[in-house]
């Protein structure tokens, strides 16, 4: 059984993607928190980034086919608007704010899925020792 198939597996596979292409680009901003005239990027939020998946193109294989899913694409970065005196936009607090949040919903997405997961395993007769 794929458990990427399983509607809610699929969700979480994609909430995972966001936070982590999320968490790479606050990182790329901290790290450039002393680079003049640097400008900070964010990803759109995951559920914007979530309705573009609704609207994805599909693919046919043969003529009397239905259509399938179309191959993902990353979501847009944003740029901020903010800048210090030096033309720097990045706010320390607010990126490691943005990071914290990040983390949380990595974590909390990875157990969500991991119970899932036994309880699928339960269900199928096999034990678990998570």
């Amino acid at each position: 059984m794929d458990p990427t198939q399983i509607a809610l597996f699929s969700l979480a596979e994609r909430r995972l993607a966001w936070a982590d292409q999320r968490q790479s680009v606050l990182a790329q901003n901290i790290a450039n928190a002393a680079t003049p005239n640097f400008e900070p990027s964010d990803l759109p939020s995951f559920a914007s980034t979530l309705d573009s998946f609704g609207r994805l193109a599909l693919v046919q294989t043969q003529a009397d086919d239905l259509p399938g899913p179309a191959a993902n694409t990353p979501p847009a970065i944003v740029q901020s608007n903010a800048h210090g005196p030096d033309g720097n936009g990045v706010a320390l607090d607010g990126e490691l704010m943005k990071v914290a949040d990040t983390q949380t919903t990595q974590s909390l997405v990875t157990a969500i899925y991991k119970k899932y997961m036994n309880m699928f395993s339960e269900a199928l007769g096999h034990s678990s020792s998570s």
